[in-house]
């Protein structure tokens, strides 16, 4: 099981076995990522982000897109929409400018939040199939 920690000594939680998908500061993408196990984000990325499990977006990470996935943890800023299974978490560094469709919403004091929030309790993300990549 892995914890990430950010530079002012704040643990995530903890993130399940196996393989973590991280891309590091100073790294861009444009482009939709699709990842099967959890993923880091400490970089940027333009475009949209779908996960099958947890998308961690660090505090220098930086989403302008889409994120759907099962559980989604915001440190830094996400300028678009997040669409989770489960749960979604904005730490206390957060900024979120963007609607959410969620189950369970978790606030730290000093997060940002501007949008709309629908809570569902069968929150089902569904995966853009389309222009999806050969396996």
């Amino acid at each position: 099981m892995a914890r990430f920690q950010d530079e002012s000594g704040n643990t995530s939680s903890p993130i399940s076995g196996g393989i973590i998908n991280i891309i590091a500061a100073g790294t861009k993408i444009v482009g939709k990522v699709s990842v099967e196990s959890d993923f880091r984000l400490d970089g940027e990325v333009e475009g949209d982000i779908f996960g099958k499990s947890k998308v961690v977006i660090g505090e220098k990470g930086n989403l302008k897109g889409s994120l759907t996935c099962a559980n989604a943890e915001i440190v830094g800023k996400v300028t678009g929409n997040i669409m989770t299974s489960h749960s979604l978490t904005l730490r206390s560094t957060a900024e979120l400018n963007g609607d959410v469709k969620i189950k369970s919403l978790i606030v730290e004091p000093n997060a940002i939040f501007n949008g709309t929030c629908s809570m569902r309790e069968n929150a089902q993300p569904q995966q853009n199939t389309q222009n999806q990549p050969v396996k």
